[in-house]
């Protein structure tokens, strides 16, 4: 167990845990920069990168080959919460973490038991029908093949924020102020390089900054305590 890690959590009355991919690995969902990561790999399948299958403008060009690699690499339907998940969960109970902010799109955190979560690029749980505005859930894409529609014939586009697309204005107010009044801000499995939301760290004012993060970020050197592990593993040995 870290012991700082510990004593920082034990006075701190308003966390906000700001979180990115690497917090779903260990649940089996991979992430996107590491070594391994998704955008890393040598794809044969899909003769594009995956930044720019995962555009607004190629998903408006090329819908078919958007879905074959939307649910091929991005949904993980069977993925449980991990101890990380757990824990901001624990701690949110406790009425000690004042918000989730998540850069994530898998709902672990919300399975975990966390209801206070502010999901900066979407969820891929929900999908919308680009012509009726209806909403439906995972089953409407992961069930299907090809392009998939709405009984109105609408097609159905899923609730994340791709490239090229803008924040919610609304998620990305709640999260700033969640923040900027956070006594404790934890940072968790992200490389701190995707913007806007990386920028968001730089509200804090609070007193303690914690980066938990297997490799090397552009804000090490602003944290007070900086840990190079799994994030599950650190969180299972915390006494919560």
């Amino acid at each position: 167990m870290n012991a700082q890690l510990q004593a920082i959590l034990d006075e701190s009355r308003r966390i906000v845990l700001f979180s990115g991919a690497g917090t779903s690995t260990e649940s089996g969902i991979p992430d996107f920069r590491s070594a391994d990561g998704l955008y890393r790999e040598k794809e044969k399948t899909f003769p594009y990168p995956p930044e720019t299958i995962l555009s607004r403008s190629f998903f408006q060009k090329h819908p078919d080959i958007f879905f074959d690699y939307y649910r091929t690499k991005m949904l993980y339907p069977d993925a449980k919460p991990n101890a990380s998940h757990f824990a901001a969960a624990t701690l949110e109970r406790q009425g000690r973490l004042s918000a989730v902010v998540t850069q994530n799109i898998d709902g672990l955190y919300q399975q975990a038991g966390c209801t206070r979560v502010l999901e900066l690029h979407g969820s891929a749980l929900r999908n919308t029908c680009m012509r009726c505005g209806k909403s439906v859930g995972l089953d409407a894409v992961l069930h299907t093949q090809g392009v998939p529609h709405c009984p109105c014939g609408g097609m159905l586009k899923p609730d994340v924020v791709l490239y090229e697309e803008a924040l919610d204005e609304q998620t990305v107010n709640e999260s700033v102020r969640a923040i900027r009044e956070a006594d404790c801000l934890l940072v968790v499995g992200t490389s701190l390089t995707v913007y806007p939301a990386a920028g968001f760290v730089r509200y804090f004012r609070g007193k303690h900054f914690v980066l938990i993060n297997r490799d090397e970020t552009p804000m090490d050197d602003l944290a007070e305590l900086v840990l190079r592990e799994n994030a599950g593993k650190i969180f299972a040995e915390l006494r919560l």
